[in-house]
């Protein structure tokens, strides 16, 4: 029970269960300067559990972007039959690498990289914590981003990438087969003209190119999520994967919201620009329903949730689809 949320509370989900951390399980990564650390929740009971790996941001808390942030996403996943599992990437502040490792800030390969070395330590992870052992569903996994984490998820999904600073970088990431479906959370857009001056001088890697991203994506955006320092477009920079994507089917827009889409990134912190109960719910929900109808879990969660938003909470938030 969350007596913040109002108009929310009529999407429906599934009945919450009660959820268990195991915090950290480590993976080797010789060739990646220190061991992978993660963050697993999941539901205490059940089997064939899908699961969703989450990345991480580059924001300016120093725990958020990490494997210790992101609790309203993963608390509410988890409770309603996910697996979560959360890296800490190479950019973080708390855990990651510093200045002089390659990649430096954003470390797009090494983040790539973590996430496939997850996909390939899915029994290893289950060894290391054994209620965990044969419950989960590795058919069924989804892959969800916020911010910079939606560039690392996008090119799982298949997007490319350009380096402007090194043309020699051109790298178009085929879709990681494994992962059946994400969903993009203020992720950026396009690079080029797109960016501001002092971008395209010193993140020379946000050069998407979406057009080979063909993995069932849902794209999130919040109407006043306007970063000047990244873009002039403003928040309208948000909406280019779901425009330039042919496996982005849909976009859930929510007004009034900025980067923090109501509150994802922790619960009262810093980087939560716009903490709304509402908004915030409608976030969970809605795309806890995509992945549910996405990974072929139920088929009727997306279309309900889509009506519930239209019929109880049409203020917070829309969503757009493209015709098939």
């Amino acid at each position: 029970m969350n007596d913040l949320i109002t108009k929310a509370r009529a999407i429906p989900t599934p009945a919450p269960q009660t959820t268990i951390t195991i915090n950290p399980i480590t993976l080797p990564a010789p060739d990646r300067g220190r061991p992978l650390e993660l963050r697993v929740t999941a539901p205490m009971s059940g089997d064939h559990l899908p699961i969703i790996l989450l990345s991480h941001g580059h924001g300016p808390s120093l725990y958020i972007p990490s494997k210790d942030g992101y609790g309203p996403l993963v608390d509410f996943y988890a409770a309603h039959g996910f697996v979560v599992i959360q890296p800490t990437h190479a950019n973080s502040k708390v855990a990651g690498l510093g200045p002089d490792a390659p990649g430096y800030p954003f470390f797009w390969q090494s983040r790539l990289d973590d996430m496939t070395l997850i996909l390939d330590s899915l029994a290893a992870i289950e060894e290391a914590a054994p209620m965990l052992a044969g419950r989960l569903d590795h058919d069924r996994i989804a892959a969800i981003g916020h911010s910079l984490g939606g560039q690392t998820v996008g090119m799982l999904l298949g997007a490319g990438l350009t380096d402007t600073a090194d043309p020699a970088i051109t790298r178009v990431r085929h879709p990681e087969p494994r992962i059946k479906a994400g969903v993009l959370l203020a992720a950026p857009g396009l690079g080029g003209d797109s960016l501001s001056d002092h971008a395209r001088k010193n993140y020379t890697t946000l050069n998407p190119d979406f057009s080979t991203l063909t993995t069932r994506t849902l794209v999130v955006a919040g109407d006043a999520d306007d970063n000047p320092h990244l873009t002039p477009r403003g928040a309208d920079w948000h909406v280019d994967p779901y425009r330039h994507a042919p496996g982005a089917e849909a976009l859930l827009t929510l007004f009034g919201g900025k980067h923090g889409l109501g509150g994802i990134a922790g619960y009262d912190a810093k980087e939560t620009d716009d903490e709304d109960p509402d908004r915030l719910a409608v976030t969970q929900r809605l795309t806890l329903a995509w992945l549910r109808t996405a990974l072929d879990i139920d088929a009727r969660s997306w279309p309900e949730a889509m009506a519930a938003l239209q019929g109880h909470a049409a203020e917070v938030g829309k969503v757009e689809q493209k015709q098939t």
